[in-house]
């Protein structure tokens, strides 16, 4: 049974608009901090992803930014510079980056996740990006301080009202002007009653899409996800035309397609899995998951292909590579992209790796930390 078969027809749909997406018969990225940057989630799309989600980003940490389209990466990047910066360092070592995305690798298949508690900020900072995306996510569901302290994340789910006006705003002055899809993304409140109220009232704002992690709010990612609530959510959602996501404990393409048979979603997400080997898009009929090595190999490339931030593709590789191999610990001790080739067997590599450490200023960091190790 292919894809396109597991969604079931609906008498009633809410328009999917010219610019955006249909959540429906895809399998997608999850929105994870750090593992959803912009290699990350080229490297989804290459394995198959359908669509991929951004790591969430705060609404008054995108208001403000300086836009600018990099002609060595061909990105676009939302960029803030710091007041502690050198000025003799390079303008790309100089940058934060707040936000990026690759308009042609991505941008039709890219949903821009938002953190938020405020209508009118989550419309500002949503109009700098909307017109380089395919949809705009709420974020409902991060149980962490940084999130919740602020009143976003699944500090919203407590404030059903709260939440609405939010994405009714988000539909009418982003969806609406700009011609794209807004969606949420929710956690499973603490009764099945309490659960179907809150996604009503959410299906009721406009929004094309509703993602559910099913899990509550207190649970971590090493409990099960819990699925018993699943089959009322997206009977919920498809009653009022919406797109139903699941998310939660989901390994692979196969079993998401699996699950959406049988608890009757439109659509599924992977986090963790694809964090370890983004292969994990991949169907078994095509080979299913690669060996890191390769994947590895391939991250790699990409990350140097769109000069991406050395802290982040450090990280990122962390997670791809086995903790227990010698090669984790050479790539996990290198300073630069030059030296993750070598420890890699990426001779080939070795050119494009220099200039990106010189655009990057990673030479220039690592000339520094031995003069200050040779005068202490």
């Amino acid at each position: 049974m292919s894809l396109g078969t597991i969604m079931t027809s609906s008498a009633r749909r809410v328009p999917i608009p010219k610019n955006g997406v249909d959540y429906r018969g895809k399998v997608v990225l999850a929105p994870m901090v750090r593992s959803g940057e912009l290699p990350s989630r080229l490297l989804a799309l290459h394995y198959g992803a359908d669509l991929v989600w951004g790591p969430e980003t705060i609404d008054k940490s995108m208001i403000g930014t300086t836009k600018r389209t990099n002609p060595v990466s061909s990105t676009i990047d939302y960029t803030r510079t710091p007041s502690n910066t050198s000025r003799s360092q390079g303008f790309e070592a100089r940058q934060s980056y707040i936000y990026r995305l690759h308009p042609a690798r991505e941008g039709s298949r890219l949903i821009f996740q938002i953190g938020t508690s405020s209508p009118s900020s989550a419309v500002e900072a949503a109009k700098l990006v909307a017109p380089h995306v395919a949809g705009i996510d709420v974020n409902a569901g991060c149980p962490k301080p940084f999130s919740t302290v602020g009143g976003m994340g699944a500090a919203l789910l407590q404030k059903p009202d709260h939440l609405a006006s939010i994405l009714s705003a988000l539909v009418k002055e982003v969806g609406e002007v700009f011609e794209i899809g807004i969606s949420v993304k929710i956690r499973l409140l603490e009764t099945a009653e309490k659960t179907e109220a809150l996604v009503r009232k959410l299906c009721g704002t406009g929004i094309t899409g509703l993602t559910v992690h099913c899990r509550t709010t207190p649970m971590r990612p090493r409990e099960r996800a819990i699925r018993d609530q699943l089959r009322m959510i997206t009977d919920v959602c498809r009653s009022e035309g919406v797109a139903c996501v699941m998310n939660g404990d989901v390994k692979n393409r196969d079993e998401a397609v699996q699950l959406m048979r049988e608890f009757g979603a439109d659509g599924a997400m992977i986090a963790s899995a694809a964090e370890s080997n983004p292969s994990a898009f991949r169907t078994s009929a095509t080979g299913g998951l690669l060996p890191w090595r390769e994947v590895v190999h391939e991250y790699v490339k990409v990350a140097i292909d769109v000069d991406n931030k050395w802290g982040n593709t450090k990280f990122a590789l962390g997670q791809l590579i086995p903790g227990k191999s010698q090669v984790y610990r050479d790539v996990t001790g290198s300073k630069t992209y030059t030296e993750v080739c070598e420890a890699l067997g990426l001779e080939h590599l070795h050119g494009q790796a220099r200039g990106v450490d010189e655009r990057l200023g990673l030479y220039q960091c690592r000339g520094a930390t031995a003069l200050k190790r040779l005068k202490a």
